[in-house]
């Protein structure tokens, strides 16, 4: 499942019923605190957060020095000691098991660049967003075909590959690419290994994934286009992640929330997440007000 198809159209069948459908595990009471819940105290007097991960780079990983990094554990740490709680632990899961997992109470807090959509937010109490993501192509080096929009794939008939369950199949079939033209691969190097081979024209992706993945080095001849906002219909289509709460701590969702503000007017958190390839493109405005209704 990725970060974004997870969920994603899963409304119909209600917050319990979606994760069962969605995950494969048992349903779970979502029905969460009342009275704004007390879990921020409790953090306080225990010092300790426990933050769900789903190990992937940039977002949130164990490193080969088996140290919690990635965007989301930065900001939070942060926003965290901020909120008086100084120690941190983080619970490596499956990324399809984080909702689950945050329910059945295995950690406090969804940490993992999770993307806010109408059907998770039945599940979830997030806070707003801290990045805008942002679609991208890997193309052969100097990008011969020109490719820099699902349009373009259209127009000139290329053969365009994407990751399993990627929405990004969804946005280029609605700008005209056939799906029945479109390759699936496991991830986005099974899909440079592809381009390199000169099996697909293009490979579309997030393009956090993609600086992530040419970090390596290991695929010379491939390089990225610029990060774009994709549309559909002339509609844009802006999905941003956030941290995950259960439902009815909504004063830990404040507090969280009023220090994420703070850092995002005062430049630290941009400052926080470039290390992670996180530049200006990927901050923003949206709200999970806004997030919660697609």
């Amino acid at each position: 499942m990725s970060r974004r198809s997870l969920l994603t159209g899963a409304a119909a069948f209600g917050a319990a019923g979606a994760l069962t459908a969605a995950t494969g595990c048992a349903r779970v009471d979502v029905t969460g605190a009342t009275d704004g819940g007390h879990l921020l105290d409790d953090l306080r007097e225990r010092n300790t957060v426990r933050m769900g991960i789903a190990g992937e780079a940039p977002y949130a990983y164990i490193d080969r020095n088996g140290e919690l990094t990635g965007e989301a554990p930065a900001v939070a740490r942060t926003v965290f000691r901020k909120l008086g709680v100084r120690n941190f632990e983080p619970v490596p899961v499956e990324f399809g098991a984080l909702v689950p997992g945050l329910h059945s109470f295995q950690f406090d807090v969804i940490v993992a660049g999770m993307f806010i959509n109408k059907a998770r937010c039945q599940a979830v109490l997030f806070s707003d967003p801290d990045y805008e993501s942002k679609d991208g192509f890997l193309v052969p080096k100097g990008n011969p075909k020109k490719i820099h929009s699902y349009r373009d794939i259209a127009r000139g008939g290329f053969r365009m590959g994407t990751g399993v369950g990627y929405a990004e199949l969804d946005y280029a079939v609605g700008n005209g690419v056939r799906r029945n033209t479109v390759q699936t691969y496991g991830d986005t190097i099974a899909g440079m290994e592809a381009l390199e081979a000169g099996r697909i024209d293009c490979f579309a992706g997030t393009a956090l994934a993609m600086i992530e993945a040419l970090k390596t080095g290991r695929h010379p001849r491939v390089e990225m286009t610029e990060p774009f906002t994709p549309e559909v219909g002339g509609v844009p289509q802006r999905d941003g992640g956030g941290y995950g709460f259960r439902i009815g701590e909504t004063r830990l969702r404040d507090a969280f929330n009023r220090e994420l503000h703070a850092m995002k007017r005062s430049g630290e958190l941009l400052r926080l997440v470039r290390p992670f390839g996180f530049t200006e493109d990927f901050m923003t405005d949206l709200t999970t007000k806004e997030l919660c209704k697609r």
